[in-house]
């Protein structure tokens, strides 16, 4: 099963269930606006991928936010909380597919991942 986790009023999201849907494939659609950010899905991101690959730094919404906010974003716990309470300080979409995880609009990725998950 192919999880996209995203918000659907994103670009970035959008081009991505595009591409799937191209492909012919099923994608369940998280919405962190409307579900919330998954527990214990956050922390199994930032173990895998690393916390700043999945924090999004160049968004509207870090931009938006105060420096000693920003500044406050450390490590993999701080980065967490802010994730937790921000959303949208998530880069998107992560996709996981069925265990193996990828981020950003990456669809030569996609089609590697994709042959390891017929």
């Amino acid at each position: 099963m192919i999880t996209l986790y995203g918000i659907p009023n994103c670009d970035t999201v959008k081009k991505s269930r595009a591409w799937f849907e191209a492909q012919g494939l099923a994608v369940v659609f998280h919405d962190f606006k409307k579900q919330g950010v998954p527990e214990p899905a956050l922390p199994h991101w930032v173990e895998h991928l690393g916390w700043e690959t999945v924090l999004n730094r160049k968004g509207t919404t870090w931009h938006k936010l105060d420096e000693a906010t920003r500044l406050a974003v450390v490590d993999a716990a701080s980065a967490m909380t802010l994730m937790r309470k921000q959303p949208s300080c998530i880069k998107r979409p992560v996709v996981d597919w069925d265990g193996e995880l990828t981020i950003g609009f990456v669809p030569e990725v996609w089609a590697e991942v994709r042959g390891r998950h017929p």
